[in-house]
């Protein structure tokens, strides 16, 4: 079946939705994404999206060119057109296209941004292999730019890092930089040690995770101890337990580091904990 997308206030379908050559995004990666979940046909933690969407629009300087109003009612649309029970709807907005190439910014009253949402259907994510047997990761050399608070659409690195990890025969890549774990590819990265979830505060170093804010918040909730604080891959090796969360994959427990089996090489008690409430929690207030 060919998918219905959203560009520019219209819905099409995908294979006669265009954009330009000139525009930014594709030239410039001068834009800004979101992925949020869709779960039993409803949408996961989508005002979190909405609100970590505008401020990454605005740390680039753009103006939001929809409403939230009127992007969750896009949302809904797709999600129902498009008949996704388990998956996600991806978001993303550039700068638009200019007349021509140029590194300077366009005037936002001449060039108007451009809009895309598509809808991917996963049936399964929330009960897969990797959920029950966990995954394997490498450590890597953090390359990428300082603003990675910022969900923007240059993803090269991290790509190039899931394909390090791919040849080395894992499954992702923490990132590492001055010696310490700043996040997976595509994740937000943590460790367990004596009971104690561990994992790196907030700043422009990381991304600030929709899922993490979540589940930080479930484990305060449950009395579970959290700590923010920057770890290293040795200490992550020699802990009891380690797991990543994201909007995609939720909480999903990390069972090797470069090598080292962690804990005893199976998802830990926490780590499913964790995404069982997450799961929970999170349906209930799904829209």
């Amino acid at each position: 079946m060919t998918r219905t997308v959203y560009l520019n206030g219209e819905y099409l379908p995908e294979t006669e939705a265009k954009v330009s050559i000139f525009d930014r995004g594709f030239l410039m990666a001068d834009g800004v994404y979101e992925v949020t979940s869709v779960l039993n046909g409803k949408l996961v933690d989508f005002d979190g999206h909405a609100v970590r969407l505008n401020r990454s629009l605005s740390e680039l300087g753009m103006n939001n060119p929809i409403s939230k109003e009127d992007l969750l009612e896009v949302h809904r649309e797709l999600v129902r057109v498009n008949d996704v029970n388990e998956g996600g709807v991806y978001l993303q907005i550039t700068r638009g296209a200019p007349a021509d190439r140029d590194f300077a910014f366009p005037d936002p009253d001449e060039t108007p941004c451009t809009v895309v949402l598509f809808t991917q259907s996963k049936p399964g994510v929330t009960d897969n292999a990797a959920s029950q047997n966990g995954i394997r990761v490498i450590s890597i050399e953090d390359l990428r730019w300082g603003r990675r608070d910022i969900k923007t659409v240059q993803l090269l690195y991290p790509s190039m890092g899931k394909m390090m990890a791919k040849a080395a025969g894992c499954d992702d890549a923490w990132l590492v930089e001055d010696g310490f774990v700043t996040e997976g590819t595509s994740n937000n990265a943590y460790i367990v040690k004596d009971g104690k979830i561990i994992t790196r505060g907030l700043s422009n170093d990381i991304l600030h995770g929709i899922t993490r804010a979540a589940v930080l918040r479930f484990a305060n909730e449950a009395q579970m101890k959290v700590e923010e604080r920057n770890f290293t891959i040795e200490e992550a090796q020699n802990a009891d337990e380690a797991f990543i969360t994201s909007a995609t994959m939720f909480v999903n427990a990390v069972v090797e580091i470069d090598g080292a089996q962690i804990g005893d090489g199976k998802p830990g008690s926490i780590a499913k904990r964790m995404r069982e409430i997450y799961l929970e929690e999170s349906l209930k207030v799904a829209i």
